[in-house]
């Protein structure tokens, strides 16, 4: 009988034990998640006083060059690890796949996809000069969060206007669909997803790869994109040094960080070695060229007064203060409209030695016309006569379940 109750009690006290080590587990994970969370820098997550002071704040921690990039590599480090790309993965085959090539008046387009990842499908379109050309410039172009049927990602008229009028200057221009947008949507991937942000920032980094494979010149390699585009610009120019010329539209913002999953949905701006906003990051690309396109109708408004001169002390401390610009247009909206298609043009013409003459009228304006704006069904690059391979990964969870 005695030993009976001595073998109960330790039961008794092994299943104590072990509930407790359930329950420590459970509060650790938890306290794990609730820090990460707190780390978290989203939407307007500051006032625009607040946004000064602290921008007057981070220049007191770099007066001269050395200091500088000191905290320039504390903030790269940051955006990897907060994205769960340090290190960064394993660069697998790209396995291109390019469709049939449509020729228009100067430029001609193509529908392509590559992995990322085996069996993750990037999608967009391929935008080149008409004719044989070699060792060219190469344009990124990651598109916004517009997503109306009709008014929809990589499909938009103003980003078929922008890609085929840089390809008519000589520029090879890759478009391309962020995670959940496009063909792939239709598979099962959504964007609102809480790792979106790391994908989305890896997919970018293969899209240089891709292009660059496909002889473009590396010396040459320019990204722009506007809004959620704009915040792609940025951390993509921040974390790769191939980027040559960044240019970022209505998204360069003291107090706003990007409201949506793949800007601001992992700890990128905080930790517990690191504290930065999107104008530092932004600033990561000196001493490359930088062009800030702003309006007054956004989060950019203030770019003149407080985000452009900011990111200009930072080039002055390389000497380089000519090679950061600020295109202001106080009267618009967040877009990537004619006039800030223009100040793009001109700059990326001026830093990647494109043909600018190509696209002017008589009188000096910026010639668009002849473009022809494509249907959605004809820029996909999979159909029921081209399927996706069987071995596509076909949403975010199967992707991260590998």
């Amino acid at each position: 009988m005695q030993s009976t109750n001595v073998v109960n009690g330790c039961n008794f006290l092994f299943l104590f034990f072990f509930i407790q080590l359930i329950v420590v587990q459970n509060i650790s994970g938890q306290d794990k998640k609730n820090s990460e969370d707190s780390m978290l820098c989203q939407g307007h997550y500051q006032s625009e006083d607040e946004a000064k002071s602290q921008l007057n704040r981070f220049r007191g921690q770099y007066r001269t060059l050395a200091e500088w990039q000191s905290k320039a590599a504390l903030i790269r480090d940051g955006i990897l690890k907060g994205a769960e790309l340090f290190p960064l993965l394993d660069k697998h085959p790209l396995n291109p796949i390019i469709r049939e090539k449509r020729h228009y008046d100067g430029y001609t387009v193509e529908n392509v996809a590559f992995e990322s990842l085996p069996g993750v499908f990037v999608t967009g379109s391929l935008y080149r000069p008409a004719g044989k050309v070699e060792n060219f410039p190469a344009i990124l172009s990651p598109h916004g969060h517009w997503g109306k049927p009709e008014d929809y990602g990589r499909y938009r008229p103003d980003m078929q206007n922008r890609c085929a009028t840089l390809a008519r200057m000589g520029a090879v221009v890759f478009s391309y669909d962020m995670v959940g947008y496009g063909e792939l949507a239709n598979y099962g991937w959504k964007h609102k997803h809480g790792k979106t942000l790391k994908l989305q920032l890896w997919n970018s980094i293969r899209a240089v790869d891709f292009l660059l494979s496909l002889g473009a010149d590396p010396e040459r390699v320019a990204v722009t994109g506007a809004s959620g585009g704009g915040t792609q610009t940025f951390l993509l120019t921040a974390v790769d040094p191939r980027i040559a010329v960044s240019v970022p539209v209505v998204m360069v913002s003291a107090h706003f960080f990007g409201g949506c999953d793949c800007e601001s949905g992992m700890p990128i701006h905080k930790s517990e070695s690191h504290e930065t906003n999107n104008v530092e990051i932004a600033a990561l690309a000196a001493p490359r060229p930088l062009l800030l396109i702003s309006d007054g109708g956004d989060w950019t408004k203030n770019n003149p007064e407080v985000e452009y001169p900011h990111i200009k002390y930072i080039y002055s401390l390389f000497g380089r203060e000519k090679n950061v610009e600020n295109v202001h247009l106080p009267n618009e909206k967040h877009d990537y409209g004619i006039n800030k298609r223009i100040g793009a043009y001109f700059f990326l013409a001026k830093h990647l030695d494109l043909k600018i003459e190509n696209v002017l009228k008589d009188d000096g304006t910026i010639n668009e016309n002849g473009i022809i704006i494509e249907p959605k069904e004809e820029l996909t690059v999979f159909s029921p006569a081209q399927p996706l391979p069987g071995h596509a990964v076909k949403s975010n969870d199967s992707w991260l379940s590998r």
